[in-house]
C-alpha cells in the first residue's frame, strides 16, 4: 500500500473541508440550537434542503460511488478520506448525499437493480428527491445469524405477498423515505444462504404498518429514526425482486463491504472532532491549581487517544486500499477487524472526552453524549462485534491450514 495521495483526493478533500467549515457547520450549529416543537420534530429540515443546492453547484454529490458513472468514480480507498471529514459533523453526509442507508440502497440499485428498478428508484436517490432505508433486522431472532430471518415472501399470482416483521430499519421515519429494500426467505428450500431474496417495497404499499421509533440511548434520531414495522400480507409485482430469488445473501456481501469501510471513517472522523475537544478542555479547565491535562494520568489518556485513532484510520485505509486491488472476497478479513476496532476506538476517546469535559460531558451543552450513543450502536449495526471476530479467526485460521 502506498501513502500517497491520489489528484482525485487532492482535488475534492480541500473542496470538501471548506464546504463543511464555511457552509455545513454554520447551519449545523443553528439547527441543532433551535428548540423544535414536538408536532414539527419529524419533518426533515429546510436547512439542509439548501445545503444539497449548495453541494450540487459544488460538485460535491454523490461522492461514495466506485467505479460508477453515477458518481465521481472515486475508489473505496480515495472516497476513505473524504469520509472521514464527514463524520466530523451530523449533516455533512446528506448535505452531499452520502449518508446511510441511502448509499447502500444506491449500490445495490447500481450493481444488482434492473433497468426499470434504476429508473424509477435509483434515479430519485441519486438526485436526492428521495429517501430509502434497508430492512433486515428482526425483533424475534438473533439477528446476528441472518439464517434466522422469519419474515417470508411467498409467490402468488405473480405477486409476493410479505409476512413478518422488521426493526432497527433506519430512516424509516423520514416523510421522505419512500422505498425500502426488504431482506426475507422467499426459498425455504434451498441452502441456507440461497433461501432469502431482496425485494423493493415502497412505504406506502397497503399492509405495511410503522408501530413505533425505537430510541438508542434514550434519543429517537428525528426525523431520520428508527423504526419497528410490521409487513401484513403486503403485495408486490414479482418484478421488484432484485436480481433473482435466493440471492439476497450474495447481495448483501456487495452491500456491507463499501459501507463498512464509509461508517469506519466517519467514525474516525467524529473520534477526531472529540479528541480536539477533550485537549481544548484538558487546557481551558484548572483543578487544584493545575490545567487538567496535568492530573490523573490525562498525558497517557491523551497520547492513547492519538495513537488509537491513527490506529484505526491506517487498519481501515488498508483495508479500502485491499477492496479496490483484490476485491471484497479477498479483503473480507480486513473489511470485518476495521469493523471491529474502528467503533471500538471511537467509543474509547469519546468516553475519556465525556470524562473530560465532567458532568458537562454528558449534557445537551456539548455533542459527545450523542456521538458516544451512535458509535455504540455502530457495534452492533451491520454484525456485532462477535460475529466479526468469529469471521476473522476463521479466516486467519484457514491461512494456517492452507499453508500446511
Amino acid at each position: 500500500m502506498k501513502f500517497e495521495t491520489t489528484e482525485k483526493i487532492d482535488h475534492y478533500l480541500p473542496k470538501v473541508k471548506e464546504f463543511i467549515k464555511d457552509v455545513v457547520m454554520p447551519v449545523e450549529m443553528e439547527i441543532l440550537s433551535k428548540e423544535i416543537p414536538e408536532k414539527d420534530r419529524w419533518k426533515p429540515y429546510p436547512e439542509l434542503e439548501e445545503l444539497k443546492k449548495e453541494a450540487k453547484k459544488r460538485g460535491l454529490w454523490n461522492l461514495f460511488l466506485p467505479d460508477s458513472e453515477y458518481g465521481a468514480n472515486l475508489t473505496n480507498l480515495e472516497y476513505a478520506h473524504l469520509a472521514e471529514e464527514m463524520g466530523r459533523t451530523h449533516f455533512a453526509s446528506e448535505a452531499m448525499n452520502c449518508s446511510a442507508p441511502d448509499t447502500g440502497n444506491m449500490e445495490v440499485l447500481v450493481r444488482y437493480g434492473s433497468k426499470e428498478q434504476q429508473e424509477e428508484w435509483l434515479k430519485p436517490l441519486l438526485e436526492g428527491e428521495i429517501r430509502s432505508a434497508f430492512a433486515m433486522t428482526e425483533p424475534q431472532v438473533a439477528s446476528s445469524d441472518a439464517t434466522n430471518m422469519e419474515a417470508t415472501a411467498e409467490l402468488i399470482d405473480g405477486e409476493w405477498v410479505i409476512n413478518g416483521q422488521k426493526w432497527w430499519t433506519s430512516g424509516a421515519g423520514d416523510p421522505r423515505c419512500k422505498i425500502m429494500i426488504f431482506m426475507c426467505v422467499t426459498n425455504p428450500e434451498n441452502e441456507r444462504h440461497q433461501r432469502h431474496s431482496m425485494i423493493l417495497v415502497p412505504m406506502d404499499t397497503p399492509g405495511v404498518e410503522v408501530q413505533r421509533m425505537m430510541h438508542v440511548f434514550g434519543y429517537d434520531d428525528a426525523p431520520h429514526g428508527h423504526a419497528h414495522i410490521k409487513f401484513n400480507n403486503v403485495k408486490v409485482p414479482h418484478e421488484n425482486v432484485i436480481l433473482g430469488e435466493g440471492r439476497g445473501f450474495e447481495i448483501a456481501q456487495g452491500r456491507l463491504g463499501p459501507g463498512r469501510i464509509h461508517h469506519c471513517m466517519r467514525s474516525i472522523g467524529a473520534a477526531e472532532v472529540a479528541f480536539e475537544m477533550m485537549c481544548k478542555r484538558s487546557l481551558d479547565r484548572k483543578a487544584f491549581g493545575k490545567e487538567l491535562a496535568r492530573l490523573g494520568g490525562n498525558f497517557d489518556v491523551i497520547a492513547d487517544s492519538r495513537m488509537e485513532i491513527n490506529q484505526a484510520r491506517l487498519l481501515t485505509l488498508h483495508a479500502a486500499w485491499k477492496m479496490d486491488k483484490y476485491g471484497n472476497k479477498i479483503a473480507a478479513s480486513e473489511i470485518a477487524q476495521i469493523k471491529v476496532a474502528a467503533p471500538i476506538m471511537a467509543c474509547k476517546v469519546i468516553d475519556r472526552a465525556i470524562q473530560m469535559h465532567g458532568g458537562g460531558g454528558v449534557s445537551q451543552d456539548f455533542p459527545l453524549a450523542s456521538m458516544y450513543a451512535h458509535m455504540r450502536c455502530l457495534r452492533l449495526a451491520d454484525g456485532p462485534d462477535e460475529v466479526h471476530r468469529r469471521s476473522i479467526a476463521r479466516l486467519e485460521l484457514a491461512k494456517l491450514f492452507e499453508d500446511s
